[in-house]
C-alpha cells in the first residue's frame, strides 16, 4: 500500500499523526474536479459530479473504520467546529435528561448536573471550546489525570465527558468500551475525539454495551485528506433527533432549497452540516480515505493495527540505547492496549528539543516537537507511524539518527524556532 503514495525518496516520514501524506489519487481527482467539474460543469456539477452528495459519500466510507454505519457519519468544516457542535447539543441532552427526571420527581435532591469532564492533558483546542461553552451557559470544566476519570465520572454533578481516545502528546490510548460502560451506569454522556486515532487504531462507536455518544475526527492526519481537509462529525442515531445543534447553517435544514423563513432542522446526521462543503478538499480527503479503506483487502483496520503495534514496538526498542544514554523518558505506554500509533520521547530538563528534531528532519527523518507546559510537562519528540506506509527498517533507521541528533545537539545553542513546530 506504500505505493498509493507520492512519497520523497530517501526521506522517512513519522509525522502522519499531524498531516498524512500525499495519495497519489489525489493530484488526479482534485484535478479533475478544478478542470472538469468546476471548470466545465460548472454549477451543474452540484448535481451532475454528485457534489451535493459527496460529503456523505466520504463520511459513508469513514464509518466503518470507526464502527458506525452508513448514513450516521458526515463530513463537515473542521474537528473544533465539529466539537462545539457536539458540546453544546451533548450538553443540551444532559440538561433536558434531568429536567425530565426532576419534573418526574426522581431527582428531586440531585445536584445540577453542569459540570463537562475531561483530561488535564488534553488536546488545547478541545480545552478552548469546552471552556468557552462552559462559559455561555453556566457550566464548569473540570479537568482531571487520566487515570482519575473513572472515578470523577461518579460524581452527582458531572453531564458530559469529553475525551480524545489518543492523547495528542503521550501517545497513550483510552479504553473506550471501559470508560463508555461507567460513563452510561453514571448517567453521563460522551464525547469523543478520534482526531488521533482514526485510520490508525481500530474504533467501535457502537460497541455492545459500551457504545458512545457523540464523536468528531480529522481528516488531514492518518485519513491523509490534505492539509486543512474538512473533519468528520457523528452522533449515536437513538440520539440524533432528540437534539439540535447550535450553528443553523442553511444545509442543515430539512429542505435547504426551499429556502423556508423558519429553521427546520434536517433528519439525522444531515442536521450537523453547517455550510456548503468546500469540494476540492472534500475530493482530497475522498483519495486519502480511499487509501486505508484499500487495506480492507489485506485484512483492514484489524491487520493495520497489528502492523502499527509492530513498528512502534521496534522503534521504542530500538531506541532504548540512547534513551538510556540521554536521558530521554518514553511517555507513550508500552503496553500494546494502552498505545495509540505514535511514540513520544519527553527531552531531559534544560534540552533544546526543538533543536534536536530539527537535526533529525535535516538527517532525512521528519517527526515533530511539542513544548512543554513549564509545570512537570517536558518537551516532547513525537513520531507518528502509519502503517500504510511506514516500514520496520525506517523504525531502525530514525532510532540511529535519534542517536546522532542527541549526540550532537546536547549543549547546543537553542535552534530559533519558527511559528509552526
Amino acid at each position: 500500500l506504500r505505493a498509493l503514495f507520492d512519497l520523497p525518496d530517501g526521506l522517512i516520514y513519522l509525522d502522519g499523526n499531524s498531516l498524512g501524506p500525499l495519495p497519489r489519487a489525489a493530484g488526479e481527482a482534485v484535478g479533475r474536479a478544478v478542470q472538469q467539474e468546476w471548470g466545465q460543469g460548472l454549477i451543474r456539477s452540484w448535481n451532475t459530479a454528485g457534489w451535493i452528495d459527496r460529503a456523505q459519500a466520504v463520511g459513508d466510507a469513514i464509518a466503518p473504520l470507526v464502527g458506525a454505519g452508513p448514513g450516521e457519519l458526515l463530513v463537515a468544516d473542521s474537528t473544533s467546529l465539529n466539537l462545539h457542535k457536539v458540546l453544546w447539543a451533548a450538553m443540551s441532552l444532559a440538561q433536558a435528561r434531568q429536567q425530565a427526571q426532576g419534573t418526574s420527581g426522581g431527582a428531586a435532591q440531585r445536584p445540577q448536573r453542569r459540570v463537562l469532564l475531561t483530561e488535564q492533558v488534553n488536546f488545547p483546542t478541545d480545552r478552548y471550546m469546552a471552556d468557552g461553552l462552559a462559559e455561555s451557559r453556566g457550566w464548569t470544566v473540570r479537568a482531571v489525570p487520566g487515570d482519575a476519570l473513572l472515578p470523577a465520572l461518579a460524581e452527582p454533578d458531572v453531564g458530559v465527558l469529553m475525551l480524545t481516545h489518543v492523547n495528542y502528546r503521550s501517545g497513550a490510548l483510552h479504553d473506550m468500551a471501559v470508560v463508555n460502560r461507567a460513563a452510561t451506569a453514571a448517567g453521563v454522556l460522551t464525547v469523543w475525539d478520534l482526531a488521533h486515532s482514526a485510520g490508525a487504531v481500530p474504533v467501535d462507536l457502537k460497541a455492545d454495551g459500551a457504545a458512545a455518544d457523540f464523536a468528531v475526527g480529522c481528516g488531514y492526519k492518518y485519513l491523509n485528506g490534505g492539509p486543512g481537509a474538512p473533519a468528520f462529525v457523528w452522533v449515536h442515531p437513538a440520539l440524533v433527533n432528540q437534539v439540535e445543534q447550535p450553528l443553523r447553517g442553511w444545509l442543515g435544514h430539512a429542505a435547504p432549497f426551499a429556502f423556508e423563513t423558519a429553521y427546520r432542522p434536517a433528519s439525522g446526521i444531515a442536521r450537523y452540516v453547517c455550510g456548503t462543503p468546500p469540494i476540492l478538499s472534500l475530493t482530497a480527503l475522498q483519495a486519502g480515505v480511499q487509501t486505508v479503506r484499500a487495506a480492507d483487502a489485506l485484512g483492514g483496520m484489524a491487520a493495520l493495527r497489528r502492523k502499527s503495534l509492530s513498528l512502534t514496538r521496534t522503534f521504542i526498542g530500538a531506541c532504548g540505547p540512547v534513551a538510556r544514554a540521554h536521558g530521554l523518558r518514553l511517555l507513550t505506554p508500552l503496553e500494546d492496549d494502552r498505545r495509540g500509533s505514535q511514540v513520544s520521547w519527553g527531552c531531559p530538563p534544560g534540552w533544546d528539543g526543538y533543536g534536536v528534531m530539527q537535526r533529525l528532519i535535516a538527517a532525512g527523518v521528519i517527526g515533530d516537537f511539542r513544548a512543554g507546559d513549564g509545570r512537570g510537562e517536558p518537551d516532547l519528540l513525537r513520531f507518528g507511524f502509519a502503517p500504510l506506509y511506514n516500514r520496520h527498517e525506517e523504525a531502525w533507521r530514525a532510532a540511529q539518527a535519534l542517536a546522532d541528533a542527541c549526540s550532537h545537539t546536547a549543549g547546543a545553542t537553542p535552534a530559533a524556532r519558527p511559528t509552526v513546530t
